[in-house]
């Protein structure tokens, strides 16, 4: 079977669509993949929905909701969250039937997070009523959700990555793997408050699993090339880092005067200053993960965005 599902965003100038990839599985892509723009999916089964993530405002998870329910109107009953940012989060409270499913780490992650706010780092965004609503069902390592007979596993990638608490939805049967935040497909990826290296370990993983379609937290669905071009941005950004640490520069300078090459058509390009400061803390010693200055960080990607704040279109 064969189904596609298309839904106004919330700007009304893009579009949001459920597609089927695999027989019951569809992934939900959010045009333009930008700040606060994710991606979701569900998979349908005889006597419920599960869903992987929810959506940033209340608006786009509605909208999401409205394309599950033009394809049955079986209730969604697991909501897998795959990390505690809020472009997956927010929209939890609008799974009112669901059992929420994620890390460990999603909790303290999202009561550290708090509520939604655009003001001073992004544009101004109509959040809605949102409610934090954190995962009442959590693991350390791995658990697996059954669609009937189909074997869903979830899975921590084992260290800190786009967060301390990323997990992958791997579906071996059907080749199919919703990667969350790891996987960025056409924008520039985000870890300032994860770790570029740990990122690399974790891409090594879901290299070794063997994915053939990959839903990416981000940007249109893809194959395993995704990984590689990942990758490739990592270690340009590690080797950056290394130079500009050298030389004694600042994040913001090293930003400033870096040549992005073939990676400067990536969405949200003030984000190469903060993986800059994730990169040169870890240079400086730092673990995998552990807390720097958030706010310092954003308020430099402000600068280098002409002190202007950040676009975000959600």
């Amino acid at each position: 079977m064969s189904h596609s599902n298309e839904a106004f965003s919330a700007d009304n100038r893009t579009t949001s669509t459920a597609t089927e990839i695999s027989d019951g599985i569809f992934a939900y892509v959010q045009a333009d993949g930008t700040w606060w723009i994710n991606n979701t999916g569900f998979l349908v089964g005889r006597r419920g929905v599960v869903s992987i993530d929810a959506c940033a405002t209340a608006r786009r998870t509605t909208a999401y909701l409205e394309a599950i329910t033009a394809v049955t109107q079986t209730p969604v009953r697991t909501l897998i969250n795959t990390h505690h940012h809020g472009d997956h989060t927010f929209g939890n409270y609008l799974f009112t039937e669901a059992t929420i499913v994620a890390h460990d780490g999603v909790r303290q992650g999202m009561a550290a997070w708090g509520v939604p706010k655009s003001a001073p780092f992004w544009t101004e965004v109509e959040w809605g009523p949102v409610e934090l609503v954190p995962p009442f069902l959590t693991f350390e390592d791995r658990v697996r959700v059954y669609v009937d007979e189909l074997v869903c596993e979830v899975a921590h990638v084992g260290t800190p990555a786009h967060t301390v608490s990323d997990s992958v939805v791997w579906i071996p049967e059907r080749g199919v793997l919703f990667s969350g935040d790891l996987i960025f497909n056409g924008g520039m990826p985000f870890l300032l408050q994860g770790s570029i290296s740990g990122a690399r370990v974790a891409l090594d993983s879901i290299r070794a699993l063997g994915a053939q379609i990959i839903v990416p937290g981000h940007g249109l669905v893809c194959g395993p090339e995704a990984i590689e071009e990942v990758d490739l941005y990592l270690a340009f950004v590690q080797m950056a880092a290394l130079d500009g640490h050298a030389a004694g520069l600042t994040p913001l300078e090293i930003a400033r005067d870096l040549d992005l090459g073939e990676f400067a058509a990536l969405s949200d390009p003030e984000r190469i200053v903060g993986n800059l400061h994730r990169a040169l803390a870890e240079i400086d010693g730092l673990p995998p993960g552990a807390p720097i200055d958030a706010h310092a960080a954003l308020a430099d990607m402000v600068e280098f965005n002409g002190g202007r704040p950040l676009t975000c279109l959600a």
